[in-house]
């Protein structure tokens, strides 16, 4: 969330900024509500203040004198506002609290004003898309990809967006995953293995809630979330606890499953591993002080970028205009791999600094030496989504005879150069 005092202070900077995001905020509403809470607070304070007073008054009367019985009926009256103005101040509070959580974090100045997808500027490309193999075609349409990814039984299982991943499918997933965190390892974060699912106050951290309900798969009977990302349990983490600036930065990762309902997709984004209701990602998570966040987001992608080019996938990068960053996000690039066969860019990571928006929330703050605490800021990146990088290797790499060329940075972990069926 916003810091409160700036959204007082500078509420024409704060409207501004999000008027420039895709997401609606009652921002008239907020104001309004929040002057009379603040008035109630006020009041409330004033009549405690009374009440106190008058309490310590009373002490020192005969319970028989006239005094007593003036202050006594003076502390009744007392009470029956307090009671008052805290039943007031109670609705107020909730309706406030909505409120506040439906303000989105306001996109840093670097960020190119748009209003979606088209306006997404393209900063950095690397690799030659004409330079993989000609015999490319999507993934979905190689002749043997349901023996090695069947998503037929994964219907049959569970339903579509779910598949089993077979044989050297399995083995080339598990070997995505071991050089990932790897990588992450030599690049200095430390790996967590994080819960798949997770309570509503740590979804609301990280901005999930109230934003992506519909996303998210729930379970009713506890109120836990699955996770659609490793970025919701590794950032809470470090819920309600103080760092020392010295401590700073931090890096930490995690491998985990990921479930997502994607409603309303369709068409060929969701054809084959394009979209998946469950997928595995491996997430990299910062914790930096305010001064250096935007230099870490730099670092950020150059490690997300490093693991592209080690498999020697062409990729762009992309600045995320106003109109299509996220909720919580205060700048944003995304990572999109080419699939030669589908002749697409497929988005494989989303690198973000969150500033202080997902640390007021979880209460994450570093002490500085004059003792002042202050809060961190939060970053993340995907490093990297497995479906679609797989979807790349897989369309990028296919040979004559059928079988597909493995990048060489997983031969070692798969234990072959090639997988797949010769025709």
């Amino acid at each position: 969330m916003l810091d409160l005092k700036f959204i007082r202070e500078y509420g024409d900077v704060v409207k501004a900024g999000i008027a420039k995001k895709k997401f609606h905020c009652d921002w008239d509403t907020f104001i309004a509500i929040d002057n009379e809470r603040r008035s109630l607070i006020t009041q409330s304070e004033a009549i405690k203040s009374q009440q106190n007073s008058a309490s310590e008054a009373i002490k020192s009367l005969d319970k028989k004198s006239h005094e007593f019985q003036l202050k006594t009926a003076e502390l009744r009256v007392l009470s029956e506002e307090a009671k008052t103005l805290d039943s007031q101040l109670e609705i107020i509070e909730k309706k406030w609290q909505a409120l506040y959580l439906s303000i989105p974090n306001i996109p840093h100045e670097s960020v190119p004003v748009g209003k979606g997808a088209d306006d997404n500027q393209t900063v950095a490309t690397w690799g030659d898309v004409e330079k993989i193999s000609p015999f490319a075609v999507p993934h979905y349409d190689i002749p043997w990809f349901n023996r090695l990814i069947d998503f037929p039984r994964g219907v049959k299982v569970t339903g579509a967006g779910f598949p089993f991943y077979v044989g050297d499918g399995a083995r080339v997933v598990r070997a995505l995953i071991t050089f990932f965190l790897n990588e992450a390892k030599v690049n200095g974060y430390t790996e967590l293995m994080a819960p798949v699912m997770v309570n509503a106050e740590s979804a609301t951290v990280t901005g999930q809630l109230p934003d992506k309900e519909g996303q998210m798969y729930h379970d009713a009977a506890n109120d836990f979330y699955m996770i659609p990302t490793a970025e919701v349990p590794v950032t809470n983490f470090f819920r309600d606890e103080i760092f020392e600036a010295s401590a700073l930065p931090i890096y930490c990762c995690g491998y985990t499953p990921c479930f997502r309902r994607e409603a309303g997709s369709w068409g060929k984004d969701v054809r084959g591993l394009n979209r998946l209701h469950q997928f595995d990602k491996v997430e990299l998570v910062k914790w930096t002080h305010p001064d250096k966040s935007f230099e870490e987001l730099e670092k950020l992608r150059h490690d997300a970028e490093m693991l592209l080019q080690k498999l020697n996938l062409p990729y762009r990068v992309l600045s995320i205009c106003t109109g299509d960053i996220g909720f919580p996000h205060s700048k944003q690039y995304d990572l999109e791999v080419w699939a030669g066969g589908q002749k697409r860019w497929l988005e494989v990571s989303s690198c973000s600094n969150f500033t202080d928006f997902q640390a007021r929330r979880a209460g994450i703050k570093f002490r500085e030496k004059t003792g002042k605490s202050t809060f961190v800021h939060t970053l993340n990146g995907s490093g990297l989504a497995i479906p679609r990088v797989l979807a790349a290797i897989l369309e990028n790499n296919l040979q004559k005879d059928g079988t597909v060329l493995l990048p060489e940075v997983l031969q070692e972990f798969v234990g072959k150069e090639k997988i797949g069926f010769p025709d």
